[in-house]
C-alpha cells in the first residue's frame, strides 16, 4: 500500500486513518496548519509516517512564507520546525525528518529553486523509508518460521510508513516467501489500531490474521499459542530500551516469562543515540476523553476522570533483537546502536 500518502500540485494527500476500515477518506493538506492539525487529530499516525508528513509540512510551510514575503529567512525556518516538532513529542522520527531538512534548507536558501529542492528531500525521505522497509523485512523474515503464529501490537504497517510497514512488513515479507503465518492482532485500546488497521491491512493481503482483545496476551503466551512477538517502535533510546504503543510493555512481559521471542522492527532513523536510556523518553499523554469515547459514542458516565499515555517503554532486557535495514541488532545493543545510529 503507497497511496495513502501523496504529493499532487503542490498539496499533500493523505488518508483519514479514523475513517478506516469502513471509509476511504482523503486530508488535501495545502498548508503548515493542515498537517500540524494532520499529525495532532491522529488523521495520520506512526512514526515513520509522521516523519514524513513533517518533511511535507516543511515544503508547505516554506511555500507559504515565500508567497508571502518573498523569502524564508531561517528564523522563519525554525518556526515552521517549531509547529510541526510540538504535535507529536515521542516518536523521533519527527525529529530526524526536520533536521534532514534543515540541513537542505540551508543548503538551499539562497537559491531561486529552493521550493522545489525542499519538495524533492521530502520525496526522497519518502522513497528511502519505503526502500529501508522492505529491506528490513527481507532481514526479519529470515525470523519467522514456516507454521508461526506471531502477535503484533497496534499498527506497524504499510499505513504506519511511507510503504510496506515494519513489524506487519516482516510478516509480509514472509508471507511473500512462501511461509505459512498466522497473526493474532491485538485492538489496541483507545484508537483500535489493530482492530481497524492491522486487521484491515493483513486481511486485504490474504494473510491468516484473528483479532483479540488487549488483556489476551498474557495467556496466549502462558498457552503457548503464540511462537514470536513483533512490534514496531516510536523512539528506541541508546541502550535498546524501546518507547512503542502504551500497552507493549506488558506483553514483553508476558513474552519473556514464557519464554516467547520478543523482536522490535524498525529503521536506523528510530534510534536516538542522545537518549541513553528509556528514562529520558517523553512520553505523550493524551485527552483522557479518548478514552471515554469512542467515535463520538460514550463509554462511561460523563463526570468520570480518565488518563490516557500514548506509549510505554519497553526495557531492552526484554527485547530479543531490533531489526532494521542494516540488518538484525544482536547483544550488547548498545555497541551496535551507536554504530549504526552514528
Amino acid at each position: 500500500m503507497t497511496d495513502h500518502i501523496y504529493w499532487k500540485e503542490g498539496s499533500l494527500y493523505v488518508l483519514d486513518q479514523r475513517a478506516l476500515p469502513f471509509r476511504k477518506v482523503y486530508v488535501r493538506c495545502h498548508r503548515l496548519a493542515d498537517v500540524i492539525k494532520a499529525i495532532k487529530n491522529m488523521t495520520i499516525r506512526g512514526a515513520p509516517l509522521i516523519g514524513i508528513v513533517a518533511a511535507y509540512g516543511v515544503a508547505l510551510g516554506v511555500s507559504e512564507v515565500l508567497r508571502s514575503k518573498g523569502h524564508c529567512t531561517e528564523s522563519e525556518m525554525e518556526r515552521i520546525c517549531a509547529g510541526l516538532t510540538a504535535t507529536r513529542p515521542t516518536a523521533v522520527n519527527l525529529a530526524w525528518a526536520l533536521d534532514r531538512m534543515r540541513d537542505v534548507y540551508r543548503g538551499c536558501i539562497h537559491k531561486a529553486d529552493r521550493l522545489d529542492i525542499l519538495i524533492d528531500a521530502a520525496i526522497t525521505i519518502h522513497v528511502e523509508d519505503i526502500e529501508n522497509n522492505r529491506m528490513l523485512s527481507l532481514y526479519g523474515a529470515e525470523l519467522i518460521e514456516d507454521g508461526d503464529t506471531v502477535l503484533t501490537h497496534c499498527n506497524a504497517g504499510a499505513l504506519a510508513t511511507g510503504g510496506y510497514g515494519t513489524a506487519l512488513g516482516v510478516i509480509r515479507a514472509a508471507h511473500e516467501a512462501g511461509k505459512r503465518i498466522k497473526v493474532i492482532a491485538t485492538e489496541t485500546r483507545p484508537y483500535l489500531q489493530g482492530a481497524r488497521l492491522t486487521a484491515w491491512e493483513l486481511f486485504q493481503e490474504g494473510i491468516d490474521v484473528e483479532l483479540v482483545p488487549d488483556n489476551h496476551a498474557g495467556l496466549l503466551c502462558w498457552k503457548r499459542i503464540v511462537d514470536k512477538v513483533i512490534v514496531g517502535a516510536d523512539r528506541i533510546a541508546l541502550n535498546g530500551d524501546t518507547a512503542n504503543k502504551i500497552g507493549t510493555y506488558m506483553i514483553a512481559l508476558c513474552a519473556r516469562q514464557s519464554q516467547v521471542p520478543f523482536f522490535v522492527a524498525a529503521p536506523v532513523s528510530t534510534f536516538d543515540r542522545h537518549v541513553e536510556n528509556g528514562g529520558y523518553i517523553e512520553i505523550e499523554e493524551r485527552d483522557g476523553k479518548e478514552v471515554k469515547y469512542i467515535q463520538g459514542k460514550a463509554l462511561t458516565v460523563k463526570d468520570v476522570k480518565a488518563r490516557y499515555y500514548s506509549f510505554d517503554v519497553t526495557p531492552a532486557r526484554y527485547i530479543s533483537n531490533f531489526i532494521t535495514e542494516k540488518g538484525i541488532i544482536e547483544r550488547p545493543f548498545k555497541k551496535y546502536i551507536r554504530i549504526l545510529s552514528s
